[in-house]
């Protein structure tokens, strides 16, 4: 089963250039898209968010199921009002205290949920999940979150830069702090659109060396430059020094880690070393007092409700994109 594709009116307003590319696919990592199909993301959030009224049938008797088995605040009530402003249907299926593949296996899962929908948006704590249902369904799935890559919020964050002036191609981000799934996905989002991000971590919390290697190679063709190391002086002329919690969701709190983190923590003399226009970025939530302080979080250079905000715009645009929806 293939999701059916809307016929869209004669005055229907085109998907950008390009985009089509992208019908049908899943999207696990940024790994997985070109820099033009994100380009072709970001430019309809942008339509999305100044109307959403020309788009308001374009996923109308369409559905997704949304598989969290993490909690959530901003990715399960983007997506779930995200759908109702293009006329979808969103299911909920809350797996915290039943892992996917614990009642029947992932693929006998997938096989019936693709039966009833159109495409799959999973929360996931292992990464193989998402694999194992990419290779048994026929619908697009959508990474939502796994412990390896969190590329919906990487769509948001560019969107969000973008909208403060911060072109992608010549962005330096700097990212301190866990070397993480969101970590990954911003070192995939420069690969891919240019620019620089410094990456400064305590040793032995660097980003996955796989994930680096991938996008230094990919690199070398968009001229993006991706610095890894432990000195804080990295962040110097960064456009946003971005952070995220030093225990993530569903790890154990670790002394000996947190001990290793605490000379990373934001504050406004870390900013400093960016520069005075420097934004600040987080996906949240934020741990306040840990990995940033008040001091800075509530600053005027935060965007961090800019990037919560963003959520919605830049997953909406990637489901329609997915699903090969046209406007009205």
């Amino acid at each position: 089963m293939k999701p059916s594709t809307l016929t869209a009116s004669s005055s229907a307003r085109p998907l950008p250039h390009g985009s089509g590319d992208l019908t049908g696919r899943s999207v696990l990592t940024l790994a997985d898209l070109r820099s033009h199909e994100i380009r072709a993301v970001l430019d309809l959030a942008k339509t999305l968010k100044r109307d959403y009224a020309p788009w308001r049938a374009a996923l109308a008797q369409r559905a997704a199921v949304l598989l969290f088995e993490k909690p959530s605040l901003r990715t399960r009530v983007s997506f779930e009002i995200g759908l109702a402003k293009l006329g979808g249907i969103a299911v909920y299926l809350d797996h915290q205290n039943s892992p996917i593949g614990q009642r029947e296996t992932t693929g006998d899962y997938g096989k019936n949920l693709e039966r009833w929908a159109n495409t799959i948006v999973a929360r996931v704590h292992r990464h193989a999940t998402l694999e194992e249902l990419v290779a048994a369904t026929k619908v697009p799935i959508i990474n939502a979150l796994s412990d390896v890559a969190h590329p919906c919020q990487a769509l948001a964050d560019a969107l969000t830069l973008e909208e403060h002036g911060v072109p992608l191609s010549a962005a330096k981000l700097a990212f301190v702090g866990d070397g993480n799934n969101v970590c990954h996905s911003l070192i995939e989002l420069t690969a891919l659109m240019g620019g620089t991000i410094a990456v400064v971590t305590p040793p032995g919390y660097a980003p996955c060396e796989k994930v680096v290697v991938k996008a230094r190679a990919v690199a070398v063709a968009t001229g993006a430059s991706i610095e890894i190391g432990t000195d804080l002086a990295l962040v110097r002329g960064a456009d946003a020094i971005y952070t995220d919690a030093w225990i993530s969701m569903g790890q154990s709190s670790d002394a000996a880690k947190l001990d290793a983190m605490r000379a990373l923590q934001v504050t406004p003399r870390v900013m400093e070393l960016a520069g005075p226009k420097a934004l600040f970025m987080h996906c949240l939530p934020a741990h306040r007092g840990e990995e940033v302080v008040d001091a800075v979080i509530d600053s005027a250079h935060s965007v961090v409700f800019d990037q919560a905000e963003n959520r919605m715009h830049a997953q909406n645009a990637l489901m329609l994109l997915v699903l090969g929806a046209s406007s009205t």
